[in-house]
């Protein structure tokens, strides 16, 4: 109690002092300093490199008055923390999981959707499109303004038991996920136990048999190595969350509209570069974790996971709205 207690006042603590930096910076913030842009991943990731590069646009085009400086690896807390630090007003760009944007924002939820998307191809259109800026516009409510998605990676299944080819390969085994209900939801729904745990964790635990797998993309199961204790990979392309690049509206307020609009146009152009990086992460770590000799096998037929989907996505997808944006993205017709 007292551990948590002090947790929390230092939080308060550090929301206060970054807090009183903004008020006093508000009067400099497009002269002499550089947008604080704050990313939990390493500094080589794909989403930090498209931001430096937004950076580098931004620059180039307003002879370095707009510029980005990033925090990359959590240096400024975990995303939870910095994104309220954001939406105060103490961090002025921020890249994030849209994970816990869905406690705030119900139309993030929609994304987030067991198999909604149909290919990654599916995937960036939706969000590219319409139905991607009715659900980044919703986030200026909450004092955040969304630019732009990044991909997140297809995710898929991975074990130390057995290939997985329909749910009944799932019944009784102990799975991974991040700390999200619709993630404890889903995995439940295919016959699995869910067990929310931090990422960092996972590696242990699948070698001691705390769980049995987990489910990610390519990337996380090669970088994580998770792929030299859970030999099977399958692939069910589950969830293809994005994660999202938003602006505290503090900082959007004080800028012009000729500067809100390169914001946004220097943003978009960072998704190509981004997308473009990690296409090729995805094949190099394909290609590493296929040469290790894992047993990875493509699903054909998911008709029967996305059945047992369908009370999940009626206990997630309330609103109108939600309702009308998975309406939509479901109808669309891309070339997969």
């Amino acid at each position: 109690m007292i551990k948590q207690y002090a947790s929390i006042m230092s939080r308060r603590h550090v929301l206060a002092g970054l807090a009183a930096g903004t008020s006093l910076a508000a009067c400099d913030m497009q002269s002499s300093r550089a947008m604080r842009a704050a990313d939990t991943h390493p500094i080589d990731y794909p989403t930090v490199r498209a931001v430096a590069h937004m950076g580098d646009l931004l620059a180039a085009r307003t002879g370095g008055r707009l510029r980005i400086k990033i925090y990359a690896g959590s240096q400024l807390g975990a995303e939870r923390d910095t994104l309220e630090i954001t939406a105060f007003g103490g961090i002025d760009l921020n890249r994030v999981n849209l994970a816990p944007l869905n406690s705030i924002e119900p139309l993030t939820i929609v994304p987030s959707l067991p198999f909604l998307f149909r290919s990654k191809q599916h995937m960036r259109s939706a969000l590219d499109g319409a139905p991607g800026r009715v659900i980044l516009d919703s986030l200026a409510a909450h004092d955040l303004i969304g630019l732009c998605f990044y991909d997140s990676g297809e995710r898929s299944f991975y074990n130390t038991q057995r290939p997985i080819n329909t749910p009944d390969d799932m019944a009784g085994l102990k799975i991974r996920v991040q700390n999200s209900d619709l993630y404890v939801a889903m995995i439940k729904a295919l016959g699995a136990d869910a067990t929310p745990m931090p990422l960092g964790e996972v590696y242990q635990s699948l070698a001691q048999g705390v769980v049995d797998g987990a489910e990610n993309n390519w990337p996380s199961y090669d970088s994580g190595r998770h792929f030299e204790v859970a030999r099977y990979y399958s692939l069910t392309r589950h969830v293809m969350a994005p994660e999202v690049l938003v602006m505290s509206r503090r900082y959007w307020e004080s800028l012009t509209a000729d500067d809100q609009d390169l914001v946004r146009e220097t943003a978009i152009e960072s998704v190509n570069y981004m997308r473009l990086l990690w296409d090729e992460r995805v094949e190099k770590s394909k290609a590493r974790i296929l040469s290790a000799g894992v047993a990875v096998n493509e699903i054909t037929d998911l008709s029967l996971f996305t059945k047992k989907m369908e009370p999940i996505w009626q206990q997630f997808v309330k609103t109108d709205l939600q309702k009308k944006l998975v309406a939509d993205i479901v109808s669309m017709e891309v070339g997969l």
